[in-house]
């Protein structure tokens, strides 16, 4: 229960008033969390730890450990978290035990119930939908390139500090050269309204989950809970898959507005590949290749003809040659070269690269940057905690923390500062 007392906590200390904080928390209270255990210590009004943990996103702090110091020296804070100030402060072991033993799905209702509100105020309407992921380093020695350990980096051997996590891969592009850096850690896949920048729909996996295996269950997801009127969907060239692109197509029924990859271009000029009477691929030999048939490419949804070099798989063929005429790396290192020929119809010719369309909608897919900016700045990618479901749970915590405040934000009418996560709050006045 929340105490009311006689004189304000703010009359009696020199504390900042947070007025601003109350405000925002008030779109908490119709939300409550379940107590899972019926033994052991006290229970604590989880509530009031969820409301401490928003204030921690808020106020950039780093650590549990800074937190419990913060609401210890703070007690208008405190206060305003729903903590009763004439009882300690929980401990640190208490808010991470919250975070670790907390079902993912109890706050995850709670963002979803916050964009729901924000539907029914004509904030978000989910119309251009954009998907990207984050890496999350998890507190492992490992990811501390300054401590000595051996075998950093072998996947086989997950860190004992923490043994959900699974390793990553980083990306960047410094001054025009490619740096790949690896890591141990999660990723936080996020559907996001690619018009207000806004998360619709987020989830933590394990870093070497691939971000084209999220799309689909993710989407399937955010559809069942909104079923959103999807026009468009944005997305980088790691979702460049034939089977993402039906989907966007026949089931979402909206755009592809998929960069594409340069591993799915043909990179030979169809014009320049010669076949034989019989349909047979001709090598770079200009010896008639043997066909494998055909199967099934599951990992790009799509039908393949193989063909393979007769100098291994044909003994009629061996007695006219010995070594291979242009004498191919692959006939040393393997059993010779082999060919593929795409024998289905490509989705890919269905979609208008290039046209002024594309081009336009292409562009909001720079708004998934800019909400992993905002995510990042109230510390997302540094959780305090070790494991899977706490980890998780912080995630979806500061996706809780954004929503809250474009939320406070239209319900005041200052619409144009639903993304001012860091700055909202200092500078409204209730």
């Amino acid at each position: 229960m929340r105490q009311h007392l006689l004189f304000s906590v703010q009359d009696c200390l020199d504390v900042k008033p947070l007025e601003s904080f109350q405000l925002l928390f008030e779109h908490l209270h119709q939300f409550q969390l379940t107590h899972t255990k019926a033994t052991g210590r006290k229970p604590i009004q989880r509530e009031a730890i969820l409301q401490a943990l928003i204030f921690k996103s808020l106020k950039s702090i780093s650590t549990l450990t800074e937190l419990r110091r913060e609401l210890h020296d703070n007690p208008s804070a405190a206060l305003c978290c729903g903590f009763d100030i004439r009882k300690p402060i929980p401990s640190v072991e208490r808010f991470s035990a919250f975070l670790r033993e907390t079902e993912n799905k109890e706050l995850a209702h709670i963002r979803n119930q916050l964009v729901h509100q924000l539907i029914e105020l004509s904030i978000i309407d989910g119309k251009y939908s954009a998907i990207d992921s984050c890496p999350i380093l998890a507190n492992v020695k490992e990811n501390n390139l300054k401590t000595n350990v051996k075998n950093r980096f072998d996947k086989t051997k997950p860190p004992k500090g923490d043994l959900d996590v699974r390793l990553g891969v980083i990306i960047t592009f410094p001054q025009g050269q490619k740096k790949v850096q690896f890591f141990w850690g999660y990723r936080n896949h996020v559907v996001s309204d690619a018009k207000t920048e806004l998360p619709l729909w987020e989830i933590t996996k394990p870093a070497n989950v691939h971000d084209s295996t999220m799309f689909i269950p993710i989407f399937d997801l955010l559809q069942k809970e909104f079923h959103f009127d999807i026009q468009a969907v944005m997305a980088d060239a790691i979702y460049d898959t034939a089977s993402i692109l039906k989907y966007i197509r026949r089931t979402l029924a909206a755009k592809p507005r998929v960069a594409r990859n340069p591993r799915n271009t043909q990179r030979t000029d169809e014009a320049e590949i010669r076949y034989a009477k019989s349909g047979n691929r001709i090598c770079e030999a200009g010896l008639e290749m043997l066909s494998r048939g055909t199967f099934y490419d599951k990992s790009q949804d799509r039908w393949r003809q193989k063909w393979v070099c007769p100098l291994h798989h044909s003994r009629k063929v061996q007695q006219h040659y010995m070594l291979c005429p242009v004498f191919h790396p692959k006939f040393f290192s393997q059993k010779g070269c082999y060919a593929y020929k795409r024998i289905d119809d490509d989705i890919r010719k269905e979609i208008d690269y290039g046209s002024e369309s594309f081009k336009k909608d292409a562009n909001l897919r720079t708004s998934s940057e800019r909400i992993f900016s905002r995510l990042l700045s109230i510390c997302m990618q540094n959780p305090s905690v070790v494991g899977l479901n706490a980890t998780a749970n912080h995630c979806t915590i500061a996706h809780i923390t954004v929503l809250l405040v474009a939320l406070t934000a239209a319900k005041n009418d200052v619409k144009e500062q639903i993304r001012f996560i860091k700055s909202f709050l200092p500078n409204f006045n209730p």
